[in-house]
């Protein structure tokens, strides 16, 4: 007997529209562009100035989701572990797709220009990093560098929201550089699971290139120089050490070490890119994240 298809109701399509998004990956931006708020002192944000840099970045990240799964459908469709994401599947429509995209761009760019005239006048790069990404894997094995572009964009934005002048930008830098290797270093550990169906369709990744143990060796060596990036942030961050409390001065250096501790576990359990990728490496940017808060604190608070 066949099946009798399933009645389409809104919230099943807000349901596919989520997963299209993966809109779950936010917990790997969110803590950079709240480490990014609160890099440099300055005054309080005001509820709607959150409100816009919200709505920012989810455009933002849904218009990077969204170019990524529309370039990439027909590879999806050709990759067995892919094929039954919503637009090969057909789940959901190609019209969809589009009008999502157009929809998140416009909420993105229209907070941007309530941001202020500076961010309406840089808004276009990251959605040019956004689409440069996923043609990457076209051409080279670097390719991961480009998803860590784009996740070290989460810190500076949020930075540049709570700060319109600029000022005092060395952490968010830092916090830049830190997401650019963390990023791509996971990103190499995500590749394993398409190996053979890369190198067969020529595609390319450090794991088609060097070999999957080859390939982990680099991703490692990535997480290890995203430990030490985190040092200079602690240290910027608590400033010079007179009179101040020797617990707020130890706290952002002990989790310096266990998001070194996390990153090799990370390492560690590199074959079950579920836990590795999934469950291990979404708690490194809420570390990070508080390392930066207890790093406000103990150089004098907010």
């Amino acid at each position: 007997m066949a099946s009798v298809p399933q009645p389409t109701t809104p919230l099943s399509r807000a349901r596919t529209y989520a997963s299209f998004v993966r809109f779950e990956h936010t917990l790997f931006s969110l803590p950079l562009i709240l480490a990014g708020v609160f890099s440099a002192p300055g005054p309080a944000l005001s509820p709607m100035r959150w409100g816009l840099l919200l709505i920012a970045a989810v455009g933002a990240r849904t218009a990077a989701m969204a170019i990524n799964r529309l370039v990439d459908r027909r590879l999806d469709s050709l990759n067995p572990r892919t094929r039954e994401r919503e637009l090969p599947s057909g789940k959901m429509k190609l019209f969809e797709a589009w009008a999502l995209l157009v929809v998140s761009i416009a909420a993105y760019v229209a907070a941007c220009a309530a941001l202020g005239p500076w961010f309406l006048r840089v808004s276009p790069v990251p959605l040019l990093v956004f689409t440069l990404y996923p043609y990457l894997k076209r051409f080279t094995a670097f390719c991961h560098f480009g998803v860590g572009a784009a996740l070290a964009l989460a810190p500076l934005a949020g930075y540049a929201a709570a700060h319109p002048d600029l000022a005092h930008p060395a952490v968010a830098l830092w916090l830049a550089a830190f997401a650019l290797v963390w990023v791509a270093g996971f990103d190499i550990i995500y590749a394993t699971l398409d190996e053979d169906f890369d190198r067969a369709n020529g595609v390319h990744s450090m794991v088609a290139w060097l070999g999957r143990q080859r390939a982990l060796r680099v991703s490692a060596m990535l997480h290890n120089l995203a430990s030490y990036l985190l040092i200079p942030i602690a240290i910027l961050l608590v400033g010079p050490l007179n009179g101040k409390s020797l617990p707020l001065i130890i706290a952002p250096f002990l989790l310096c070490v266990v998001t070194n501790f996390l990153l090799r576990l990370e390492q560690k359990w590199a074959e079950d890119v579920n836990l590795a990728f999934f469950k291990v490496n979404v708690w490194v940017g809420f570390a990070v994240l508080a390392i930066v808060l207890l790093g406000r604190l103990a150089g004098g608070g907010f």
